[in-house]
């Protein structure tokens, strides 16, 4: 007996309907949707993170008394002026903000598609498909 949710269906809910090719594809492409979202949030996530070190060095930067600071770019370590270090940061947070906001608008995208596709599957299956992450 098919189960939805972990729990059994009765036989009132229960879906006989077969499977076409391109209801397949559909769950499929909803698949690959999710796995996409969840790597994009991942990413969001480790986005919102540097933002917020590039803040707490702007913030550092900020409290300094002139002096020449120590710039990390990628491995390797720079000495810089504040105001060279704060435009650094400045440009840094603008880039990594479009990157934000371009993942922002994919996941919004994602999530649209998979609710179309979910009122599709949904409306084929009932609830012999569990669609829910």
């Amino acid at each position: 007996m098919p189960e939805a949710n972990g729990m059994i269906l009765s036989k009132e809910e229960e879906n006989d309907n077969e499977v076409r090719r391109e209801d397949q594809d559909a769950i499929n492409e909803f698949g690959r949707l999710n796995a996409r979202l969840d790597e994009v949030k991942r990413q969001v996530d480790a986005l919102k993170k540097t933002l917020e070190k590039i803040d707490d060095a702007s913030t550092e930067l900020m409290m300094g008394d002139g002096d020449n600071v120590m710039l990390r770019l990628g491995g390797a370590m720079f000495e810089a002026t504040e105001e060279e270090a704060t435009e650094y940061c400045e440009a840094e947070v603008e880039r990594q903000q479009e990157i934000l906001d371009k993942l922002s608008e994919e996941e919004a995208g994602i999530v649209e598609r998979q609710e179309t596709l979910k009122k599709l599957l949904y409306g084929r299956f009932g609830k012999s498909i569990n669609l829910e992450a």
